[in-house]
């Protein structure tokens, strides 16, 4: 219980049984959620609206915290289990509203999957001014999980999952400009940036709350081509990373990932219910196992020339001193106090 996962300490594989072909019904097989209570931001859609279904067969109240309500109603139809609000990642009124509604039902909350994203998008900003990368992979959900934090304590064995992304490989988190008012504007570099957060926020929250009960992870899903994450990404772009071929036609490949969605989400799903993980925290997963400790990716390379090496988490995504510097930074730029106790 006492040992972190500072600089990796934790970050091997442990032989869960499973693999990259492994599906969330492998891995729910045997497992009853009834009576747990769960969110999932962004559970209207692609990989979020599956864990949704997934948790609520299984028997857990799910609420979905979705920014598009006509698009989740339509989306959600006819699965039980599941209570539907209205939340904007980037606006902190949202997420306190949210969080209130939640707090004043007098619930646990034993599950909070930081699930919702965007990606390669052009630059945009948020009303404080804030890149929207940023604002809505990171920021957003460390108001969200802080303003929920006496729910999850509340449970007595909660879990906060982020689902990050081997895309963190494309930059360590930028402190001197996470914001990018003094350097040029790069999409990847904002979403791997964004995405390396997710990591350090899961292993600072893990190190931090571990005592009080709450587990937190971070993951890679894999390469989902048939979700609308990458609606963003142009057929140049997604052509130069290999994901498309000369035609516009999904690149299959076993290296790269690529997964269907009940694949894509085995591993979050793990993280949230395996009793593998029961005094294990704040470790990167993939491929429903931890993941290695990648020290041989060059991140100066590039991802198309370089995809078969994308594997693991990146050193920078595990280090001590970066994620205390960003529960700092993130207290700051949301004016959100997050005091464990």
């Amino acid at each position: 219980m006492k040992q972190g996962n500072y600089q990796g300490q934790l970050q091997q594989p442990i032989g869960s049984g499973f693999d990259r072909h492994s599906t969330a019904a492998d891995v729910m097989r045997g497992i009853d959620l009834t009576g747990k209570i769960a969110i999932v931001t962004g559970g209207h859609s692609g990989l979020g609206l599956e864990t949704t279904k997934t948790l609520a067969a299984a028997g857990a109240t799910v609420i979905v915290a979705a920014r598009d309500i006509e698009k989740a109603k339509k989306n959600l139809a006819g699965v039980a289990n599941v209570e539907l609000e209205a939340m904007e990642l980037t606006v902190p009124a949202s997420i306190d509203a949210f969080a209130e509604k939640f707090l004043a039902s007098g619930r646990p909350l034993h599950l909070l999957f930081n699930n919702a994203g965007i990606m390669w998008v052009p630059l945009a900003r948020d009303a404080r001014g804030y890149e929207s990368q940023f604002s809505t992979n990171h920021l957003g959900h460390f108001q969200l999980t802080a303003r929920l934090w006496l729910a999850l304590k509340q449970a007595g064995g909660a879990r906060v999952i982020n689902t990050s992304s081997w895309g963190h490989h494309a930059s360590p988190l930028v402190f001197e400009d996470p914001n990018f008012q003094h350097r040029k504007y790069n999409a990847m570099l904002a979403y791997g940036q964004s995405k390396t957060a997710n990591v350090l926020f899961a292993l600072e929250l893990d190190n931090r709350a571990k005592q009080a009960g709450v587990r937190s992870y971070s993951l890679h899903p894999g390469l989902i081509l048939s979700t609308d994450l990458a609606r963003n990404i142009s057929l140049d772009t997604m052509k130069a990373l290999g994901m498309v071929d000369e035609q516009g036609q999904a690149v299959h490949r076993e290296f790269s990932g690529d997964k269907r969605v009940e694949q894509g989400i085995s591993t979050q799903i793990w993280c949230a219910v395996s009793p593998q993980l029961a005094d294990i925290g704040g470790v990167y997963c993939e491929n429903t196992d931890i993941a290695v400790l990648d020290t041989d990716y060059d991140p100066a390379a590039s991802w198309a020339d370089d995809m078969e090496k994308i594997h693991g988490v990146m050193p920078y995504a595990l280090d001590a001193a970066a994620a205390r510097q960003l529960w700092t930074l993130s207290e700051e730029l949301t004016g959100v106090p997050f005091n464990i106790a």
